[in-house]
Order: C-alpha cells, then sequence, then structure tokens
C-alpha cells in the first residue's frame, strides 16, 4: 500500500473512532467537517432524523474566494455556515473534525463559526 492511501485510511479509522462518540441530535446537531487539498466542506447534520439541516463550502459564489486551501477561506465557510445554522434555528451543536487535526483550516473553520454564535 502506497504513503497516500494509508494516510487516508488512517484518517478514516480516526473518523470511526471520533463518530463512535459524537452524535448529532435535534437539540445539538453535528458539524461534520471534510477537507480536500483545495477546499473546505462544512455541513450541520441531525443524525437521529438522518439529514442534513444546512452546508457551506468554499466552492460557493457567494463567497466569492480567490483562493480556497487556505485558513482564509475556511474562516469564510465557518462564518456562513453559523449564519445558515442560525437561520435554522440552531445555537448549539457538537464538533466532528472528521479525523483531521484540530489546527489550521478546521481550528479556523471552527473559531470563525463560534464567532458567529454557534456554541460547541
Amino acid at each position: 500500500m502506497d504513503k497516500a492511501k494509508h494516510k487516508v485510511l488512517r484518517r478514516q479509522k480516526r473518523h470511526i473512532g471520533i463518530r463512535k462518540r459524537v452524535e448529532g441530535t435535534p437539540g445539538s446537531p453535528r458539524v461534520s467537517i471534510y477537507k480536500s487539498l483545495s477546499h473546505i466542506y462544512a455541513q450541520v447534520i441531525d443524525d437521529l432524523a438522518g439529514h442534513t439541516l444546512c452546508s457551506a463550502s468554499s466552492l460557493e459564489k457567494e463567497l466569492a474566494l480567490g483562493k480556497t486551501g487556505n485558513a482564509a477561506a475556511a474562516a469564510a465557510v465557518g462564518a456562513l455556515l453559523a449564519k445558515r445554522a442560525k437561520e435554522k434555528g440552531v445555537s448549539k451543536v457538537v464538533f466532528d473534525r472528521g479525523g483531521f487535526k484540530f489546527h489550521g483550516r478546521v481550528k479556523a473553520l471552527a473559531d470563525a463559526a463560534r464567532k458567529e454564535g454557534l456554541k460547541f
């Protein structure tokens, strides 16, 4: 197995471990993060009902981001996600970092969402 595949498999195993402990409820849904080299995606999920309440990504036209693979873009996505969650009546969430380390773009997204009023 090459190094890149091994790295992806290790992250997926970490994510499974996190998902055993973190569950989204109607009162506090789960914020799920995925990041690729070029973009970052986030969604607010109610696991009991099994549907996504809102989502945001660095691909969205309304953000008008120049570069999409940096912390500034992640912060913009976090702020947009928090705004959309507030419109849906969600203020308290649990954070699922998706097996990624909590630093850099993931931390920037979480901090921007907190700044906009989401409680983790």
